[in-house]
């Protein structure tokens, strides 16, 4: 690695500033507006991405305007940034199954705010003890750690890279403004048939421009294997169901379809993730054990007087005390809610326990196969079912918070674990960078503190004008939140003792089958890899999303394959290569920003009318087809602009 060879590019005998008073300001804002933005995404997909190339990307140009600016103050800017959109992951997987199960009317701003601070906060300090393991030890790759790393090296270009961040964000934020605000179509296009009494075919794609971003970032591997989650679930399960049950007389064919998936083909997911979780940790445990070994060792060692700059961490005694600190609010936060300070005190015990096992897991996994592919959703299915079967033991079938209780369980563990993968990637990008490790840790602090005011009103608001979990008269245009809605019917479906334990099975026989799969791949040293989350991912969203995603991954490999054909003609074909994908990544995450800040924006009439239509322009929307034709003008574009800037001086 060119890291092993060279050392960081700001050598550790020179200090420049990194913890200034504009990269403070500049990082909370970015914290704040890139964690509504991920908000709003979660909550419509299902899926989050990674922020910190765009993060990097506007710090770059906005310090640019100030005379005194340098590459570490840059790179504080992003790690401040990216914990942000990392934070509102772990937040909307969980905190809206509160909602969805009655236990929380709204979204009360204390308490969404300190269970979201704590959990961040713990996710910082989790991973403290382990970089020094994974990141210098292990040398993991960290692929996106990397990336943002070299997007930084190469800032005299920021200002060139911001032009596709703001056009694609036009596009993004237009295209959502005409479709959800005006409604001139629809935004789904989705057709479906009975086969006889006994057969069921299905198709779908969601027309937003964000969910085929999100395939081009994954990329096409995860995007196929999303894909195949989705054919698994509609194009196989649901019409075996139907070959078993029949046709039920007088049933609309889509209806239908969404029906016999909410209620039991996606609980092949919840299978799937939960044997994910678990195989992470078994084929973590050796590398968990000795990084576990190294930071008691670290601790004992409290003299770092002589270490370098580069590898000075925050003191271990202040991450223990910091931790303790964390603690009492979430126990004083749990006791509100289920009145027993044993169950209280267990409840602490446990996610204190889960949150550093998965801050762990979540760490390592970021090495391996970066943030975008790291088992949260696993992770913390695991987690809420694991503790719901415990609360079951000990509280009974007859308490009404005990399903309440797994999940906040599961917010702090998901909010940690999420900030810990993140955390790693800006870690691996400072120690290529030479940054200062204690100064990020400060910078994620601060993302994770802005993070964390701006939750409870972005998802309030959300809430308010849109609702979550499947449409009704009141919410006919309902964020899914899948993943809440998944971790709600787990936690009461273990109280409730109507699980449906088959479904459950069945799918973790598919993640089984998946794993060996992968690993039968790895010995192969093959490109192409299976990771079980993305298929259990694919396995739980509508199918109309995993299309549009694997729309994205395949424009992602049009892209390469280019690429590819036009390295012999360059001059300085890595060079072109590296601006072609900084192109496209940048044009496919300001569709999504635009996408998602529009329909945050979109919610304030919304919320103040109580109607989704106080923005509609005419009377019947156009139908499917104008959004269908928009949406592949603009993947059209993405191609075309990515593959230009190949060739590009």
């Amino acid at each position: 690695m060119s890291n092993e060879k060279k050392g960081p590019y700001i050598k550790p005998e020179i200090k420049l500033p990194e913890i200034t008073p504009k990269a403070i300001i500049l990082g909370i804002v970015l914290s704040m507006v890139l964690a509504g933005a991920n908000a709003y995404l979660g909550l419509f997909a299902g899926l989050t991405v990674s922020a910190s190339i765009p993060a990097a990307v506007i710090s770059m140009a906005v310090l640019s305007l100030f005379r005194k600016h340098n590459i570490l103050e840059n790179n504080a800017v992003q790690t401040a940034a990216s914990a942000g959109e990392s934070l509102a992951a772990g937040a909307i997987f969980t905190f809206p199954a509160l909602i969805l199960m009655g236990a929380w009317d709204d979204f009360n701003f204390w308490e969404t705010f300190l269970i979201s601070l704590c959990g961040g906060v713990l996710g910082v300090l989790f991973t403290i003890p382990l970089r020094s393991t994974l990141i210098v030890r292990e040398k993991l790759t960290f692929p996106e750690g990397v990336a943002t790393a070299e997007v930084l090296k190469s800032g005299e270009e920021g200002g060139k890279s911001i032009v596709y961040l703001i056009i694609a964000g036009l596009i993004g934020a237009l295209t959502k403004l005409f479709g959800a605000g005006f409604q001139l179509w629809q935004e789904t296009f989705a057709r479906a048939t009975f086969l006889g009494s006994k057969g069921y075919a299905f198709f779908g794609i969601n027309l937003s421009p964000a969910l085929v971003a999100v395939g081009y970032i994954v990329g096409l591997n995860i995007s196929t294997l999303v894909f195949i989650g989705g054919v698994i679930s509609w194009w196989i399960a649901i019409p075996i169901l139907t070959a078993i049950t029949g046709v039920p007389e007088g049933a609309n064919a889509i209806d239908y379809g969404y029906g016999v998936w909410s209620s039991q083909i996606r609980y092949l997911g919840v299978g799937a993730m939960v044997i994910g979780g678990v195989w992470a940790l078994i084929s973590l445990r050796k590398s968990l054990v000795y990084a576990v070994q190294q930071a008691i060792q670290a601790f004992k060692d409290k003299d770092n007087s002589s270490q370098l700059r580069t590898e000075k961490d925050t003191p271990l005694n202040w991450v223990l005390i910091m931790v303790i600190a964390m603690i009492i609010p979430i126990f004083i936060i749990y006791q509100s809610e289920v009145a027993q300070v044993e169950i209280s005190a267990l409840m602490a015990v446990l996610m204190v326990i889960a949150g550093f096992l998965f801050s762990a897991v979540a760490g390592y996994m970021a090495g391996l196969v970066g943030s975008s592919n790291n088992p949260i959703s696993g992770v913390t299915i695991a987690t809420i079912l694991t503790a719901s079967l415990i609360l079951l033991a000990l509280m009974g079938t007859d308490s009404g918070n005990g399903a309440a209780a797994a999940i906040l369980i599961g917010a702090v563990v998901c909010c940690a674990a999420a900030i810990a993968g993140d955390n790693m990637q800006d870690l691996k990008a400072g120690h290529e960078l030479g940054a200062t490790p204690q100064k990020q840790q400060i910078m994620q602090m601060v993302g994770v503190a802005s993070a964390a005011f701006a939750i409870p009103f972005v998802m309030s608001l959300l809430n308010t004008a849109y609702g979550f979990g499947p449409a009704t008269p009141e919410h006919p245009k309902a964020l899914a939140a899948p993943q809440a809605t998944l971790m709600q019917s787990v936690a009461e479906g273990v109280f409730n003792q109507n699980l449906p334990w088959d479904m459950v099975f069945a799918g973790v026989g598919i993640g089984l089958a998946i794993i060996l799969l992968d690993e039968y791949l790895k010995s192969k040293n093959s490109t192409f890899r299976t990771p079980v989350l993305a298929v259990a991912v694919g396995l739980y969203l509508p199918f109309e999303l995993d299309s549009a995603i694997m729309l994205g991954g395949i424009i992602a490999y049009l892209v390469s394959r280019y690429q590819k054909g036009q390295m012999q003609a360059s001059t300085d074909p890595e060079a072109s290569k590296q601006r072609s994908n900084r192109a496209g990544l940048l044009l496919a995450s300001g569709l999504i920003t635009g996408e998602a800040l529009v329909g945050i924006l979109l919610a304030i009439p919304v919320a103040i009318a109580g109607t989704s239509e106080v923005m509609k322009l005419i009377e019947q929307p156009l139908g499917d087809w104008p959004g269908l034709l928009v949406l592949l003008i603009i993947c059209y574009y993405v191609y075309r602009t990515a593959t230009r800037a190949f060739s590009t001086q």
